[in-house]
């Protein structure tokens, strides 16, 4: 393994990226050559300098993970890298005391008037009437946003005696409660708060939240904290409420262009101004270059994704209940390709048991991978595969079967593909020590090992087929490892031979010869050698 570490990041983080036969590149290592370091490289990890943009991953020919040490991904195209099958991961929560005891620091601040008092002192002013302040205690905090950093802010605001509310249409009202947090809705959170702080992702939602409008509900002389996303706040709306008083003073850390340009903030002494520290402490920046190790790490080592921002997110421990049913769907998937003619045009998956209730998303995708990777030079993978379905014009639907059972012998897979041609459906489950096993074909019941070297054949019902199959592979030193046959138990026309498909596990790959042997047999309508990876 290669990992390329664009940015800088401590000592101890890097030493965690280092195994045997791993190969780390560090910023002093680059000398400017980052696109051809990364050529070679199967992971990345940057901070906020480097663009990651789709010009820089053309160069990147192995890379499966980018790893960005910090929470926001402004810098790394995503759809770039989703295309490409790379996986985006970053550190929410890594610096949230950092960003909570900031948001503490600068309510504080403005409360006390702190930074006025400090520029007066340094001018040789002693006013102490006009620098007369309020205390926290008392009054009510309003927090946009309860994820991690809302829950640390609330926390501390609870010790200096402030009253908590907050938004956060995502989190229940028990887990609240627990915390001893009112939730509110915004309109109730802009009428009460004396403070409030924004802690919240940038969403069409979310642009701009904080404007004429919305400002117009808050209490006059409330205090605003933004150190989320500078595109939270209409700035000029602000700037005019802060002239007008109905605002009493802001902290901003964040703006809608960084750095900071040309801005009415500037000249205002009731703003404090700060480029982008809230998470800036040693502490946060060591705990996020830790992080964003292990996550590559894992990821690299076991294929466990942990906070990726293009494709689903597991734990270690979801990962290990997903991964047999992952590769159940990759193969059921290149099974069902192989037995397909024509054109494909739907793909349909339906889950039933207690993986209905489980994160489908990487199983969903395996499938995929599994299916297109038969015929495609453009190779699927876990992040991918939607992608390039979509992009196809492939319709991806599924369909949910919870049960009340969570024993594993009630989960099934079942994947239907529909081309111009024809309708396949097969299904699998995960039997006997997390085997993969093929259950079903077309409405007939056939229990197979989804093993690497399969003989796909559909028959007629009648005496003799299987020594005669028997024969051929034994004249060309193919060894059967499984037989599995089944019929289907409906009459389809009366007094001839029921249909029959077996699925034959051998030892080594069949070549064609062996199969235009296998369809001389007179009862064999169909033969076809399958290989699964």
């Amino acid at each position: 393994m290669k990992i390329v570490v664009a940015e800088k990041m401590s000592a101890s983080a890097v030493n965690l990226l280092r195994e045997p036969d791993w190969t780390v590149i560090t910023p002093e290592q680059l000398d400017g050559n980052l696109a051809a370091q990364l050529e070679s490289a199967d992971a990345l990890i940057v901070r906020s300098a480097v663009q990651v943009d789709a010009a820089l991953l053309a160069n990147a020919h192995k890379l499966r993970v980018v790893g960005r040490a910090g929470v926001g991904v402004d810098n790394i195209e995503l759809e770039a890298a989703t295309r490409k099958g790379i996986a985006v991961m970053n550190t929410p929560g890594a610096n949230a005391v950092a960003v909570a005891e900031y948001t503490l620091g600068v309510m504080l601040a403005m409360a006390r008037f702190t930074c006025r008092a400090n520029e007066l002192m340094h001018a040789g002013k002693w006013e102490k009437k006009s620098l007369q302040g309020s205390e926290l205690r008392g009054k009510t905090i309003g927090i946009v946003g309860l994820g991690k950093i809302g829950m640390e802010v609330a926390k501390r605001a609870r010790v200096f005696g402030m009253e908590v509310m907050a938004h956060d249409p995502y989190v229940s009202a028990a887990v609240a409660k627990e915390n001893f947090v009112r939730t509110a809705t915004l309109d109730e959170l802009y009428t009460s708060a004396d403070y409030l702080t924004l802690h919240v992702g940038l969403t069409p939602q979310t642009t701009g939240m904080i404007n004429a409008d919305s400002i117009k509900k808050m209490k006059r002389g409330v205090r605003l904290v933004n150190c989320a996303r500078g595109e939270l706040v209409n700035e000029a709306d602000l700037s005019e409420a802060l002239k007008q008083g109905h605002v009493a003073s802001a902290a901003l850390d964040v703006f809608a262009e960084e750095p900071l340009k040309n801005s009415p903030f500037t000249s205002m002494d009731n703003v404090i101004l700060t480029p982008h520290i809230g998470g800036s402490t040693h502490e946060a920046q060591e705990a996020v270059g830790q992080q964003i190790a292990m996550q590559v790490k894992e990821y690299l080592k076991h294929g466990v994704i942990q906070n990726a921002v293009n494709v689903p997110s597991v734990s270690h421990e979801e990962y290990q209940e997903l991964q047999p049913y992952i590769a159940l769907a990759e193969r059921l998937g290149s099974f069902l390709a192989q037995i397909s003619t024509g054109a494909m045009e739907k793909i349909s998956l339906s889950y039933s048991g207690h993986i209905a209730e489980w994160k489908t998303e990487l199983i969903r995708n395996a499938a995929i991978k599994g299916i297109l990777n038969d015929t495609l030079e453009e190779k699927a993978n876990l992040v991918n595969a939607a992608t390039i379905a979509a992009s196809r014009g492939l319709r991806v639907e599924e369909t949910l079967k919870p049960k009340a059972s969570k024993g594993g012998a009630g989960s099934v897979l079942s994947i239907q593909i529909d081309t111009q041609s024809e309708q396949h459906i097969v299904k699998g489950a995960v039997l006997r020590e997390n085997t993969p096993r093929l259950l079903h074909v077309d409405g007939i019941d056939v229990e197979a090992p989804l093993e690497p070297n399969l003989i796909y054949m559909r028959n007629q019902d009648v005496p003799g087929v299987i020594g005669k199959v028997g024969t051929v592979l034994g004249a060309h030193n193919i060894n059967i490892a499984n037989f599995s046959l089944g019929r289907r138990t409906i009459e389809v026309k009366p007094n001839t031979p029921a249909e029959a498909i077996a699925v034959v596990h051998v030892d080594s790959p069949v070549v064609p010869a062996v199969l235009s042997e296998l369809k001389k047999i007179p009862a064999v309508h169909e033969a076809k050698a399958i290989q699964l990876y």
